[in-house]
């Protein structure tokens, strides 16, 4: 009898701890997963924390905390850690009353984009484990991995003339409304520059001296069009991928050079579906983190066609612009459109995607 007693408050036991876990486990229990920053670029590290907390008097002998996470976040490995497919990740954890654990992890981002780590599944139960309970958890981690930054030299050479054509233009032309001051003239000097008042009053013959013109405003078109007559699947989206490699490359070395950019395409971000990116020319550091995340959260899925994407653009009212076209092909439709552009008062650049298999250089 003795040893059915025994087992008989055993099993009462194992179902009151039981049914105390399945009700107060849940309880006081807080999970909280952020970066250390909020945007790298790809190729770099980046720092995942985690902080599980146990604001209870009951004791957590075991917690499993599991969640998928793009296997383009490579996680380096530590303790109590496991990763299955390179994208299911599960984490151990035990607490004592009233504790916290924080950990963090190493993660290698290897491709650029918008990664959202919305949800995580917490589990937990006895110590025995009679009854185990899950508890999903919504989460607002969000990381953006910009494009790589290429060193100069790794640019297309297209690419880098486009570049140097607006820098060398934006110091030697001059603004003939903004007058800067006066100086002597010299041998040379066109007759409509001479001062005739500040002559007349000084008695020296002054000539009016110019700033240089407004800073040029360069822009880019990136063409996901990767033939005439593509459906909206893109077919080779490692050449997109570069081609966005390339094109905020320019754009950072163009605003250290206090140009203004922009950049445009027929994709369109995580959030819209329905509307292309489009980034009008502005000048400054914020602009071009501006660009970098729009550029993160794309989806190289074209909205439509490249044609009906730069129709639209040039019925648009700009001022005269420096622009760029990045395309796999040019049909005679876009050389058309490019004439038009061009007679709006743009200057017009075709960067061939296809050059990129041929190192960036024009075919010989």
């Amino acid at each position: 009898m003795s040893l059915a007693w025994f087992l008989i408050v055993l099993i009462i036991v194992l179902d009151i701890q039981s049914r105390i876990f399945d009700r107060w486990g849940p309880r006081g229990l807080s999970y909280k997963r952020t970066f250390n920053t909020d945007a790298v670029f790809e190729g770099e590290e980046v720092q995942m924390v985690e902080q599980i907390r146990n604001k209870k008097l009951l004791l957590m002998p075991w917690l499993r905390i599991e969640s998928k996470i793009d296997s383009d976040l490579q996680f380096q490995q530590s303790a109590n850690l496991s990763i299955r497919h390179d994208e299911f990740h599960t984490s151990l954890f035990s607490l004592m009353p009233y504790t916290g654990i924080t950990r963090r992890h190493r993660v290698f981002c290897k491709k650029r984009g918008c990664y959202r780590l919305n949800s995580v599944s917490l589990t937990f139960g006895d110590p025995f484990g009679v009854r185990e309970k899950s508890k999903q958890l919504r989460l607002e981690a969000q990381l953006l991995v910009y494009p790589k930054i290429l060193e100069f030299d790794q640019i297309p050479f297209v690419c880098r003339s486009w570049m140097g054509d607006i820098m060398v233009k934006r110091w030697i032309i001059s603004d003939p409304f903004y007058v800067a001051g006066i100086r002597a003239y010299q041998p040379g000097d066109s007759l409509n520059r001479i001062s005739w008042k500040a002559s007349a009053r000084l008695g020296d013959l002054l000539v009016n001296s110019y700033d240089h013109t407004s800073d040029p405003k360069a822009m880019i078109y990136l063409n996901l069009d990767i033939e005439e007559g593509m459906w909206r699947h893109v077919t080779d989206k490692e050449l997109i991928e570069r081609a966005l490699s390339i094109a905020a490359s320019m754009l950072a070395k163009l605003t250290d050079e206090g140009i203004a950019v922009g950049f445009a395409s027929n994709g369109h971000l995580i959030d819209d579906k329905d509307e292309p990116v489009i980034i009008l020319p502005q000048s400054g550091a914020s602009q071009l983190t501006f660009i970098l995340g729009n550029m993160a959260m794309m989806v190289i899925e074209r909205v439509f066609t490249f044609y009906t994407f730069l129709e639209s653009e040039i019925k648009r009212d700009t001022d005269p612009m420096d622009i760029l076209i990045m395309t796999a092909f040019v049909s005679d439709r876009l050389e058309n459109q490019i004439e038009r552009l061009v007679e709006k008062g743009h200057s017009v650049e075709i960067f061939d995607l296809s050059l990129l298999d041929k190192g960036g250089e024009e075919p010989a």
